[in-house]
């Protein structure tokens, strides 16, 4: 696989490439004559989201085994989309303010935008410092079990004026964006290793004073203008980081939630606050579901079970089985990518295909598996991959040059081709494939529009045979490209 290595970037407020302009440029008019269009995202093309119209649906035929077909049957109806989005860190927050004018304009189009840009209805965030902050921190003096000196004040410098402008430009859109917040680790004084790294657990004596904190960090964050549509009980439960970690068996985790943070919530008026368990690896989810959902004191403040994808640390294959099995254990409950990036930054590989090609994969096979949504990492990093005060330097789609410009990367054209067309409250529908050489996920949105998302990783072009509820057309997908199908 060759490796592209045009960087894209943002000179006054206008998306360039070294291989031309207009590539992050909203799509043309389609061309009249035909109802289905489709939007092409190809390695090595001069142009992301290249609109074109198909030829017009025939009456669908016998397909032979010798030609590749792509399925759609719209009366099978799965779940439906709760949304996609990214995380605001400090390390964004700190990378965004050193941007110029012009191209902080352009992230907030790029990330908010929901014809433009991805069209976000998802954000994280951290309570206190997580590794991608530039320093740890707390909000409280250490020892202070009065909780007296609980202040925000760090977050006010550049986290809170971020979230604020990401809220307004996604509301000048309509969005109604939902914001979530994720514990890395309690305050190193309220643990047993007396650390907020290197994992630890929650004393049991603190339990309770953790719980009131995590109101507080509410709390204040709503009187700063960030109103906070959830929680998850702990980032990584089972990870022993060399940054902010903090353990909790399955039992531990959900005696937390439904003896102290669940009841904490409701006594302060925060009982809508959805809740979201796990936020870890697809490897354990399933022994986490099953152990949360079983409690009858637990199981009530459950919203969704969240998830990421670094299962793969030890060169296994992604757990996407597991993540259909705690759907079909577990319908009415959400299930939500909640992390991912790809890590080990390389300032070589800033515009590695494979990247992108990964998330394009990763996302179609959790929808397909049952997701409702799809929430990346660190929506902007500077050219290094941080900043992060362990050095766990990781990709973002949008970087920043050292001189204040954006880099887009393929990551961020192959989100688009989700986030773009597959709107919140858009179910999914029954989509397959006559061969392993292509890949799909298919949704009808709320205004009856469907969105077929085509993925071809071969080092060749293909044609396809797209039916449709009895109708098809034939597609050209090119070497190394993601495709979305509209109509």
């Amino acid at each position: 696989m060759t490796t592209r290595r045009h960087a894209m970037r943002v000179v006054c407020g206008v998306a360039l490439t070294m291989m031309g302009a207009g590539a992050m440029a909203a799509p043309a008019a389609p061309a009249a004559g035909s109802p289905w269009q489709v939007v092409t995202t190809a390695q090595g093309g001069a142009q992301r989201f290249a609109l074109q119209a198909l030829g017009a649906p025939q009456p669908a035929g016998q397909p032979l085994e010798t030609e590749t077909a792509v399925f759609v049957d719209t009366r099978q109806r799965y779940q439906e989309v709760f949304g996609f989005g990214g995380a605001i860190t400090d390390a964004v927050a700190e990378v965004y303010d050193r941007l110029t004018p012009a191209a902080q304009k352009t992230f907030l189009k790029a990330y908010f935008d929901p014809r433009e840009g991805l069209g976000y209805n998802v954000l994280r965030t951290t309570i206190h410092s997580s590794d991608f902050s530039s320093a740890s921190y707390t909000y409280v003096k250490d020892g202070d079990r009065s909780l007296g000196s609980f202040s925000i004040e760090h977050d006010m410098r550049h986290r809170i004026p971020l979230l604020r402008q990401s809220l307004a430009a996604a509301g000048a859109h309509g969005t109604d964006m939902r914001v979530f917040a994720s514990p890395w680790s309690a305050p190193a004084w309220m643990k047993s290793n007396n650390s907020m790294l290197k994992g630890g657990k929650l004393l049991p004596e603190n339990r309770d004073l953790w719980a009131s904190y995590i109101v507080k960090f509410v709390q204040a964050y709503e009187k700063a203008g960030i109103p906070l549509w959830g929680l998850s009980v702990q980032n990584e439960p089972m990870a022993t980081q060399t940054w902010e970690s903090m353990l909790y068996t399955a039992e531990e985790e959900t005696r937390f939630l439904g003896d102290h943070l669940g009841p904490a919530l409701a006594k302060a008026g925060m009982g809508d606050k959805k809740i979201i368990v796990w936020d870890h690896n697809r490897d354990l989810l399933p022994q986490r579901a099953a152990h949360i959902m079983s409690d009858a004191k637990a199981r009530p403040y459950v919203w969704g079970i969240g998830f990421h994808w670094y299962e793969t640390w030890a060169k296994g294959q992604p757990m996407h089985r597991n993540v259909a099995a705690v759907h079909a254990a577990y319908p009415d409950v959400k299930l939500l990518m909640t992390e991912a990036t790809v890590e080990k930054f390389d300032p070589a590989r800033l515009q590695d295909w494979a990247n992108g090609e990964r998330y394009g994969s990763e996302i179609m096979a959790d929808l397909n598996a049952g997701a409702s949504g799809w929430i990346d990492w660190n929506m902007l990093l500077d050219s290094q991959g941080g900043p992060n005060h362990v050095g766990n330097f990781c990709f973002a789609l949008l970087h920043a040059s050292d001189d204040g410009q954006l880099i887009y990367t393929p990551s961020y054209a192959y989100m688009g081709h989700f986030t773009r067309y597959i709107k919140p409250g858009a179910r999914r529908v029954g989509a397959t494939t006559s061969r392993s050489t292509l890949d799909t996920v298919a949704f009808r949105n709320g205004d009856g529009k469907l969105a077929v998302v085509v993925m071809n990783r071969l080092d060749a072009a293909q044609r396809y045979r797209l039916m449709i509820d009895g109708v098809e057309t034939a597609v050209d997908i090119p070497a190394r490209a993601i495709q979305t199908v509209l109509l």
